[in-house]
């Protein structure tokens, strides 16, 4: 016989199945790159008792045990720049739900695709480790895996050049007019004087 005890973990005896069971209503997994890293973020939506949980990187940010309105929404916020997100949950057809996430007011698509059009990204290896550098391009503030940069900007011929290091190593993203309209400013890091291919997030 198999009993449910609060924490919806199935306790198998005697039954063939020994062992424990939990039922886990997690309905949506996403990704999001920003500056200081890749978020992950997970929803739990208990489609009977209405529950929802919000866990950022693995950290619970929300929980709702019991809710009658099984649609709505939930807010919160990802990252150390707390950009505002929020989960829509809507009603498809009988009991079946929709989960949508927003990012600064901006589906998580149309978000990334803007962030691609402000942002540039590089990974590399430093010493054995991997490294995520993010120039923001409005700012020209840089971020090395979550940590933002102590950077010195300078002119130079063909444009201007932004100095930082990571561990050792010196590091200088140059920035330098395409001379197309369309593409304007080309940026590139160079890491030891080693150019660093850009990341496609």
């Amino acid at each position: 016989i198999l009993l449910v005890d609060e924490n919806c973990i199935f306790k198998a005896g005697s039954s063939p199945l020994y062992g424990y069971f939990k039922i886990i209503d997690l309905v949506a997994v996403w990704e999001v790159a920003l500056s200081d890293g890749v978020h992950k973020i997970e929803f739990e939506h208990g489609t009977t008792s209405g529950k929802r949980v919000v866990y950022v990187d693995g950290k619970e940010e929300i929980r709702k045990e019991w809710m009658f309105k099984l649609v709505g929404k939930e807010t919160f916020t990802v990252g150390a720049a707390k950009a505002k997100a929020t989960i829509n949950i809507d009603a498809v057809s009988g009991f079946a739900y929709e989960y949508t996430l927003e990012i600064d007011g901006k589906s998580l698509k149309k978000y990334m695709e803007n962030r691609s059009k402000t942002t540039n990204t590089w990974v590399l290896s430093l010493d054995g480790m991997d490294c995520r550098v993010v120039l923001e391009k409005d700012t020209m503030d840089v971020w090395c895996n979550g940590k933002k940069m102590e950077t010195v900007g300078e002119f130079v011929e063909d444009g201007t050049e932004t100095h930082f290091s990571v561990g050792d190593h010196d590091c200088c993203i140059k920035a330098v007019s395409s001379g197309k309209r369309r593409e304007g400013i080309i940026h590139t890091l160079i890491v030891d004087d080693r150019e660093i291919p850009e990341a496609v997030e």
